[in-house]
């Protein structure tokens, strides 16, 4: 468009400043900063509107469920801004994303900066950022989609009406400050059950044999299958509570005794190829990336969580570098089909390159948050190398990602053979067949470009040999029997969500979409439901009360299928399918006569509901978890010699650190807490200083030392209000310390924290302190880790000084011993070890590196195997190099659309 001037109004600024280099001095871009108005909690209605319908829930539950908008404070300058600017516009266009999110706020953009009818508004989307998508966007303006206003409306009151009503119950039956969410409490509610899967598990020990076969230059490894025609168990075989699967019911469980027993009976008898079997290998490469699947994979490989990879990708693409990137679509278009095919003949060769073009079906038939997958911005790809001077840190490792994951998408398969073999040994009237594979990768293909992670498996230990390459032989032939090896395992609970796994686990039940997938992980994070440890989500006990409330008194709003048939329900009505206010006064109001009943008579005709039963949970021998308003503690009543409860006695009690997990509170730690109770509160000494108490204490966040301030009144003083009365003292037992042996020499030392070590050369002072992270020292905002507790208060400023003259590691250790010493490679004819890396056990031999599958063991990485892995690796030539790394009060109305 030529002549005039024209306001293009986006979200972002960092969006506003990328257009604004695509168009001319004409366009004035402006950025929003998101949504520009809400629904408003209740105590921020006008005074007249407290009253009215709106006054409960923002929203008109009795009027078609008409929302109440107000322009959030913080924005009030920003739309001021943007009517100004409209003024002196002759067209406006609205830039938001093309999702719901974006159409909502384009909406919210034209209902509160009212241009004049004169003025023409054009809806403007793209996804990607780059100059032709912008110019390309210019000319196919559309009118507002209301159906997705609908939609992203539809969600927010839902939202609204659950919250609304069901946290107030939370607060009066468990604690004040709990919130209720329609998605959120379903993904607690995931994390909940799988540690309640871990408390129910009991775990079991089996036994199984290795054996190293072959001459001296061929050995290779094979785990034992079968004895006396009976199946070898594995870990795979037993259910959760420690029996065997109905499936392996005829299998044989190896003790120690009997697993030594063979050992020892079949000895060094030679052993017979009785199976030899080869077939073909192929691996197809993974699809582009969603939204979903690059947060899995950004967690596996780059250590980054859901939040943290969004606000990456967020970067990437409002800068131009990637193309939208909350999407549920695996499709690329013509062109990048066109520009990864044309990028992995250039940079790899034609062969590595399919005949055909390959298209990805998406897994949902509702993938309509946006057009494409994700992957690198334009119609040519920049490569990560062309990058690498304008992208750094984590926004050039994910681009790197997307970029490999783009390319390999549309490259040939990996082709290579797979070899199976079966041994059998027999001696003494005893008879074990040992089984090993090993694929050889003869064509990589895509591999070449890009391996999609694997979340580790849970019954690693079972591989029958793992990926080898196994030595030329034939059936019948006698091998050498080097070593038999008996080796204990025990079964393992199943593992806890990640932020990944359980991104992947909503996608998989429909629950959520592209754009809500982070923000949820994020939530119950932020609400204290889940905590992290390392990667692992642990529910908190507070979680397990909540879920235990909803499914009891609230099933459907926290069952799986109910919350996913609520999200289909929302994606007919972005396609137009489906009315807002009918659905949304069955979803409220339903008496349950045509289906499901509402929330509100659920609510209305809600039983009794036992808060104290809600809150506790049977850890056995008497001993139960109670969720206080204060955390969680352990609680047990008195009994006599015969047992019975001593009838009026006081209860011990005993609380939980949030340290402890859920799976970790059996019988016996629970004992223990509570024989540590005994020694809460107990008096210390008087400190000579200042003649306060010291006494010891059992916190929630573990054990702790304080100081006992006298009370203003009792000493002749003024009442003080609690806010403004000075704090006392604390501080946290050293691991070193136990609460019933801690003294007044410690407790002391402990409150005289943090210790000033000494004033540096520039005459900043260096401290030294305990912190939730260990042990370290403060210099300004410098920190650094020491070694040991001890030195926190033996520590010199010599010392300091010397450990502030060495560069700051940022986390990274001092360099450990190899685990295991093999040789001298023939080809550097240097030292072969492997080594413990920040991602596992490697082979190194000081110049190449192979990384060890999880399914291989140190011990068993013999010196021919690193020489031959070496070899593979040198011969797949050096790996790419990459770089360094005024308030306006309205109501809904569908009146207005954008005018073409």
């Amino acid at each position: 468009m030529t002549g005039g001037r024209h306001l293009v109004i986006v979200e972002s600024p960092a969006k506003a400043r990328t257009i604004g280099r695509y168009l001319g001095d004409e366009y004035d871009v402006k950025a929003s900063v998101g949504h520009i108005r809400d629904i408003p909690v209740p105590r921020d209605l006008p005074a007249e509107m407290k009253k009215g319908p709106y006054g409960k829930f923002g929203v008109d539950v009795e009027g078609g469920f008409d929302p109440y908008y107000i322009v959030s404070p913080d924005k009030k300058k920003t739309v001021a801004e943007l009517k100004k600017a409209l003024k002196e516009a002759d067209t406006l266009y609205l830039a938001t994303d093309e999702d719901r999110e974006g159409e909502a706020i384009a909406w919210h953009l034209l209902e509160t900066l009212k241009p004049k009818k004169s003025t023409p508004v054009k809806r403007m989307v793209f996804h990607e950022i780059t100059a032709d998508a912008i110019r390309g966007a210019l000319d196919n303006t559309r009118d507002l989609d209301t159906s997705l206003v609908d939609a992203q409306e539809t969600r927010r009151i839902l939202d609204r009406l659950v919250g609304f009503e069901l946290s107030p119950v939370l607060w009066r039956k468990i604690k004040p400050s709990l919130s209720a969410g329609r998605v959120q409490s379903v993904a607690t509610r995931l994390v909940v059950e799988r540690e309640r899967e871990r408390m129910a598990f009991v775990a079991s020990d089996y036994w199984d044999v290795t054996g190293t076969f072959g001459p001296d230059a061929e050995q290779f490894t094979a785990k034992i299958a079968t004895v006396d025609g009976a199946r070898v168990a594995t870990g795979s075989d037993f259910a959760d509570d420690g029996t065997l699967k109905p499936r392996a019911k005829s299998a044989t469980v190896l003790t120690e005794a009997s697993a030594r027993e063979l050992v020892e009976t079949l000895g060094a008898t030679p052993a017979t190829v009785t199976s030899l079997e080869s077939k073909p290998y192929t691996r197809r490469p993974a699809a582009p990336f969603t939204t979903s699947s690059l947060q899995q994979e950004a967690s596996r490989k780059l250590r980054l969580g859901a939040r943290q990879a969004m606000r990456v990708a967020q970067s990437l693409y409002e800068n131009g570098y990637i193309t939208y990137m909350r999407t549920d679509s695996v499709t690329l278009s013509g062109e990048a089909i066109r520009a990864s095919r044309s990028q992995a003949a250039e940079l790899y060769g034609s062969r590595f390159v399919p005949d055909k073009p390959r298209y990805y079906q998406n897994k949902s038939q509702a993938a309509q948050e946006a057009h494409e997958a994700i992957r690198p911005a334009g119609d040519h790809f920049r490569t990560p190398a062309d990058v690498a001077g304008q992208l750094s840190g984590d926004e050039f490792r994910l681009y790197e990602l997307i970029w490999k994951r783009t390319v390999a998408s549309q490259m040939a398969d990996a082709k290579g053979t797979t070899s199976t073999v079966e041994l059998q040994v027999e001696n003494e009237g005893r008879t074990a067949t040992f089984r090993a594979s090993g694929t050889v990768i003869t064509f990589r293909g895509f591999l070449a470009a890009y391996e999609e992670g694997r979340d580790a498996s849970r019954y690693a230990d079972d591989d029958k040999g793992g990926d080898k390459r196994l030595p030329q032989m034939e059936e019948g032939q006698s091998l050498p029997t080097r070593e038999l090896v008996p080796d204990g395992h025990t079964t393992t609970p199943p593992p806890r969500y990640t932020e990944a796994s359980l991104v992947r686990a909503l996608e998989e039940r429909g629950i959520g979409r592209p754009s809500t997938y982070a923000s949820t992980v994020a939530t119950i994070q932020d609400r204290g439901y889940v905590l992290r440890r390392g990667t692992a989500l642990v529910p908190s006990w507070t979680a397990f009360a909540v879920v235990r409330l909803l499914e009891e008194h609230f099933g459907p709003f926290i069952d799986y299928d109910f919350t996913a048939q609520m999200e289909a329900q929302l994606d007919r009505m972005a396609r137009g399918e489906l009315g807002r206010a009918d659905y949304l006064r069955s979803f409220y109001l339903s008496d349950g006569t045509d289906g499901p009943i509402g929330l509100k008579p659920m609510v209305d005709h809600l039983g009794e509901i036992d808060a104290r039963a809600i809150n506790s949970i049977e850890i056995g021998e008497g001993i139960t978890l109670r969720v206080g308003r204060y955390g969680a503690y352990v609680e047990q009543l008195p009994t006599d010699e015969d047992g019975d409860v001593v009838e009026g006695a006081d209860p011990r009690r005993a609380n939980v650190s949030d340290e402890i997990a859920p799976d970790e509170l059996t019988v016996e730690k629970a004992k223990e807490l509570l024989e540590r109770a005994k020694d809460d509160g107990r008096v210390l000494g008087t400190d000579p200083e200042t003649g306060h108490e010291i006494i010891a204490k059992d916190g929630r966040y573990g054990p702790y030392v304080t100081e006992v301030l006298p009370d203003p009144e009792e000493t002749g003083g003024k009442k003080v209000p609690k806010s403004k009365q000075p704090r006392p003292r604390t501080g946290s037992l050293l691991k070193s310390m136990d609460l019933s042996t801690v003294t007044l020499e410690d407790a002391l030392k402990l409150l005289s924290l943090p210790r000033v070590v000494g004033t540096a050369a520039d005459g900043t002072e260096i401290t030294a302190q305990n912190g939730r992270y260990g042990p370290y020292m403060k210099k300004g905002t410098d920190s650094r880790s020491l070694e040991t507790e001890e030195q926190i208060f033996s520590i010199t400023l010599e010392e300091a000084e010397k450990i502030y003259a060495q560069p700051k590691t940022r986390g990274r250790a001092a360099a450990k011993p190899p685990l295991k010493e093999l040789g001298t490679d023939p080809t550097s004819e240097k030292p072969i070890v492997i080594k413990d890396g920040r991602f596992g056990p490697y082979i190194t031999d000081g110049t190449t590196n192979v990384s060890l599958r999880a399914t291989e063991k140190v011990e068993e990485i013999t010196e021919q195997v690193a020489i031959e892995k070496l070899a593979e690796k040198r011969a797949k030539g050096p790996a790419k190099k990459k770089a360094p790394a005024k308030r306006s009060t309205t109501t809904r109305k569908k009146s207005t659309a954008a005018k073409k």
